[in-house]
């Protein structure tokens, strides 16, 4: 069944056929639109869950957190400063191995105070140990919702995964989202059997004090999942939402008109809508350009990328966030994934571009242009120069 929705509501709505049992949130924009609905679904009792009114972003993760060590399937959202308010208890959360799902409205981060979209705040906590998925379109946020359960739940994983959209664009537009049945849901997210969990009849400890002699070995644990695991579940996962639902989801990235490409641009979330239709607009004009789009960003898929990128002769990747004091962290993490994996082989050139911070627009013709740009350049990145401040860098 299509409806014509508002991306926040159509999320809280996928989430509430998922059955979490208790949801937590504090409102910030421009997240707040999910946890209204999901608190409008619960009153009007079309979801039977708890819904826990918390006084920070803080609380609403630990809230979370003890719901989920109780047993039970929980969700959660956030924003920015939220996020980062959040911070320390989302490192508990992954370390002590709980599958808490969460969307993340991506917004700028302060200072100075912006509400607008980039990708600053998920990517400042990319190291917890967090599952991190990127959205391109509604359809596809809700889409990633249902599969994060099916990934975080999973008992070789138990870890926690965040879906990302960016702000506003997503979580405020407007697109026909095509829901899928209860009972297909119900199937494929099945109920939710904690494999360990507080109880007084077989007690167990939760994030306990853990000297040199063992901590290294629980961060260890959690890499290898997410290498190992996780890296076999997401794509496995897709495929069978692929079956199941009739609607293609791609796991790790999505290829788009690639295969003869000598430029591909690199990229995540809704921006790559805008990616495409230039990639369209420059084929018309005979030049052989292609984007790879990054679902899965956490685990990083350095051995996919590489494999997807090699053939070309330029790479352009954008950024919506900035390692200050460096650069462009996924065209940092892309380049370093083809110094690890090239094989000794020429790479690629690499060319890195910030766009869009702090939601400044970009555009078709600023696409273009970086296009343009990198056709003749011979830098592995753009950096901040007086010449090429604008809506990139």
């Amino acid at each position: 069944m299509k409806q014509f929705l508002e991306g926040a509501v159509a999320i809280a709505r996928t989430v509430a056929m998922c059955k979490p049992a208790v949801i937590a949130a504090y409102p910030i924009t421009p997240q707040t639109h999910i946890v209204e609905e999901l608190a409008n679904l619960i009153a009007a009792k079309k979801l039977n869950a708890e819904f826990v009114n918390v006084e920070s972003e803080h609380s609403a993760a630990s809230c979370v957190l003890g719901a989920s060590a109780a047993g039970v399937r929980v969700y959660s959202s956030t924003s920015s400063q939220g996020l980062l308010l959040m911070a320390e208890v989302l490192f508990n959360i992954a370390g002590m191995r709980l599958p808490v799902v969460m969307c993340c409205v991506n917004r700028a981060v302060s200072a100075p105070i912006n509400i607008w979209n980039d990708q600053q705040d998920i990517v400042t906590v990319r190291d917890a140990g967090i599952i991190l998925l990127f959205a391109e379109d509604i359809q596809e946020a809700c889409d990633l919702h249902i599969q994060a359960f099916k990934i975080a739940e999973d008992k070789d994983i138990m870890l926690p995964v965040i879906v990302n959209i960016d702000g506003f664009i997503l979580s405020h537009g407007f697109e026909p989202v095509e829901f899928p049945a209860q009972d297909l849901v119900d199937k494929f997210v099945s109920n939710y059997e904690a494999p360990y969990k507080l109880d007084v009849d077989n007690p167990m400890t939760f994030g306990p004090l853990s000297g040199p002699e063992y901590y290294l070995e629980t961060r260890y644990a959690m890499q290898k999942t997410m290498e190992n695991e996780v890296m076999k579940k997401i794509q496995a996962v897709a495929d069978d939402f692929t079956k199941n639902f009739g609607r293609k989801s791609f796991g790790f990235i999505e290829k788009y008109k690639t295969d003869d490409a000598e430029t591909i641009f690199v990229s995540m979330g809704s921006i790559c809508g805008t990616i495409k239709e230039s990639v369209d607009d420059l084929r018309n004009q005979g030049e052989k350009v292609g984007l790879v789009r990054v679902i899965t960003y956490r685990p990083f898929p350095s051995k996919i990328l590489v494999n997807s990128l090699n053939n070309a002769k330029k790479i352009c990747v954008i950024d919506k966030s900035i390692s200050l004091g460096l650069n462009g962290i996924l065209f940092t993490e892309i380049s370093a994934a083809f110094y690890s994996n090239n094989n000794g082989k020429n790479f690629p050139k690499i060319s890195g571009y910030v766009s869009g911070l702090g939601g400044r627009d970009v555009s078709k013709e600023e696409i273009i242009d970086i296009f343009k740009q990198n056709k003749d350049v011979e830098t592995e990145f753009l950096g901040v120069n007086k010449e090429n401040i604008g809506s990139y860098i």
